[in-house]
């Protein structure tokens, strides 16, 4: 008989885990997610649904109680009321890991206490620290919200010192750090899996392009040389190897000037950066993810198309219902998420341009430029 499995976060991602785990009826049996909008893109492919905010500790005791196992696909869940609920069912990845990652002061320093390389950060609790600390790191430097922030909407750089008020006042007295800004050449990531057992697999470096600090495009593989797709993937296993629990984590990483690797942040969860999976590799990461929270053997993580996904956002000139987007050539693979409602930026779905005939990523990137006009979002 499968199991019941949980999940906190009903949107994109609990969507396609949710498909993932139909495809495995002998290990997981019914899917139930906790997700505050109604009719979230998860339930509308099967899954239960209770309709509550992520850190409604009677929402989370609620899921614990009618599931096997409950994993994540957004770190806002709380995770001491997590914790509080292990004898019910079983939390991965681990609740203490998504307390460490979820503030991104104590994930910088939990790295750095195990020599994983990042940029030289500061934690701030006053205008005066952040005047010393840009006197230590100098212009541009990123001031951060250390929680509840994603997709670049925590961030604040600091071009001068006439911004630096504005900055400090625009956070709104929420927790803070500062973090030295890194010049790089590119922005890469690596999507890792490490069982209940302790098996861990990585899939091939990928390269990401964002617009307005959101992901737009991901390269599968990234354009860089063997060298630093050893390093990266180095980095990430030396993470994985001192994170608890288990689960699919994204990795987001820098590649400097020089060809150094930092970290930039890490997702405790399957990662848009990831998507490209569904058609480019043997085993998708939703699928490598229930694997891994299950116990079973890590799947096949090796790259068999060269691949790029391209994030369908929403328009920046209104909000409201939109209009349909359809693309119908073979070697392209749109997912629509169910969102009914466009908003500026947001994530509405995503297409996968898989080269089947052995295409360079150079004739993709090309193909794409005349795909992006099919998927604009235009009102209805």
């Amino acid at each position: 008989m499968g199991k019941i499995l949980g999940i906190i976060g009903g949107g994109q991602l609990g969507m396609m885990i949710a498909e993932a785990a139909k495809k495995m009826p002998e290990h997981i049996s019914k899917i139930i997610v906790l997700d505050p909008t109604p009719n979230c893109p998860a339930s509308q492919v099967g899954a239960d649904q209770i309709t509550a905010d992520f850190k409604d500790q009677n929402a989370i005791k609620e899921l614990a109680e009618k599931s096997d196992i409950i994993t994540y696909e957004i770190e806002s869940g709380d995770s001491d009321v997590l914790k509080s609920v292990e004898n019910k069912a079983e939390i991965e990845p681990a609740p203490e890991t998504l307390r460490i990652i979820q503030d991104k002061f104590l994930q910088k320093t939990f790295l750095n206490k195990n020599n994983i390389p990042i940029p030289e950060f500061i934690k701030i609790s006053s205008i005066f620290d952040l005047e010393e600390g840009l006197k230590k790191f100098g212009y541009p430097a990123l001031l951060k919200a250390r929680r509840d922030a994603y997709d670049g909407r925590g961030n604040f750089k600091i071009n001068s010192p006439d911004q630096i008020k504005n900055a400090y006042d625009y956070f709104q007295g929420k927790k803070l750090m500062l973090e030295k800004f890194i010049p790089f050449k590119m922005e890469v990531s690596v999507i890792a899996a490490r069982n209940t057992k302790g098996q861990i697999k990585t899939y091939p470096l990928v390269e990401n392009i964002h617009e307005e600090n959101i992901l737009r495009e991901t390269i599968a593989p990234a354009r860089v040389s063997e060298t630093i797709s050893k390093k990266a993937n180095d980095i990430a296993i030396r993470t994985m190897t001192v994170l608890e629990g288990a689960g699919v984590f994204g990795i987001e990483m820098f590649v400097t000037h020089d060809d150094q690797i930092v970290i930039n942040e890490i997702a405790p969860r399957v990662h848009n950066s990831g998507h490209h999976t569904l058609q480019s590799s043997k085993t998708s990461q939703f699928e490598q993810h229930l694997r891994a929270i299950l116990g079973l053997e890590l799947g096949s993580t090796e790259l068999i198309h060269t691949t790029i996904m391209y994030n369908i956002l929403g328009s920046k000139s209104f909000e409201g219902k939109y209009k349909p987007i359809s693309l119908s050539e073979s070697d392209i693979f749109l997912k629509m998420y169910g969102k009914e409602i466009s908003k500026p930026m947001r994530k509405l779905g995503h297409f996968n341009l898989v080269a089947y005939n052995g295409e360079t990523i150079e004739h993709l990137l090309k193909r794409l430029e005349l795909i992006k006009d099919k998927v604009v979002i235009h009102p209805i």
